[in-house]
């Protein structure tokens, strides 16, 4: 599930607030399956989310024609997506705030050890606040690794598909920067990195397992 759905198929605020918006939109009308296409999730979970809303008095429903009905959002249904958006944006902010800090300590020890030159593996949103950090501590991205991206840059930097590649752009260090699977992506970098050589924030809850780690530099 992407970040717009649990992948425990228990919904999150943003999808729910996701939900609230698309029904308060006067000018579409939906049914569950395209409110799930929509939202990117599951057609049962687009039901479940459907009838939570309505038990809450968030959602009104109406018949409409060809048996199909139509979702409208209460006045307790506007307050309640109100209230989540403000919710998601203040978690979003705070997520944003304790990366880039984390980052920057990152980059910072690296130049006071006399590394100029990094990759990042990753290409999502934490990716660009990876870039961002970046830039404050004085450090350079040579490339960014992302294995089957079909874009040759990623915010005016080489995208490469290995860690072979990005050793040949000059990357002295590795920073993982990979929400998806930060711990998958981490295991095949640490097989030929040297502890180091290879750095991620702690908010990835990234477990370094000594025993797999080949203790060299690529």
């Amino acid at each position: 599930m992407n970040e717009n759905g649990a992948s425990d198929g228990k919904p999150d605020s943003a999808t729910l607030a996701a939900l609230l918006h698309v029904i308060g939109n006067a000018d579409e009308q939906h049914t569950q399956r395209s409110l799930a296409v929509r939202l990117d999730i599951a057609l049962g979970l687009a039901n479940a989310l459907l009838r939570r809303c309505v038990s809450k008095g968030l959602i009104k429903i109406q018949n409409a024609p060809a048996r199909r009905y139509a979702y409208y959002l209460t006045p307790s249904g506007f307050a309640e997506k109100s209230r989540l958006v403000a919710e998601y944006l203040e978690t979003s902010l705070n997520f944003f705030r304790r990366a880039r800090i984390q980052y920057e300590d990152i980059f910072s020890a690296l130049v006071s050890r006399g590394v100029t030159k990094v990759a990042i593996a990753g290409s999502g949103e934490l990716a660009e606040i990876a870039l961002l950090s970046a830039s404050a501590a004085g450090m350079t991205i040579c490339a960014v690794i992302a294995p089957g991206r079909n874009e040759g840059l990623f915010h005016n930097r080489a995208v490469v598909s290995d860690l072979a590649d990005a050793l040949k752009l000059g990357a002295e260090a590795i920073i993982i920067a990979d929400n998806t699977a930060p711990q998958a992506t981490y295991d095949r970098l640490a097989a030929d990195l040297s502890a180091d050589r290879l750095h991620a924030p702690s908010l990835l809850h990234i477990s370094a397992d000594a025993p797999r780690r080949k203790e060299r530099a690529a």
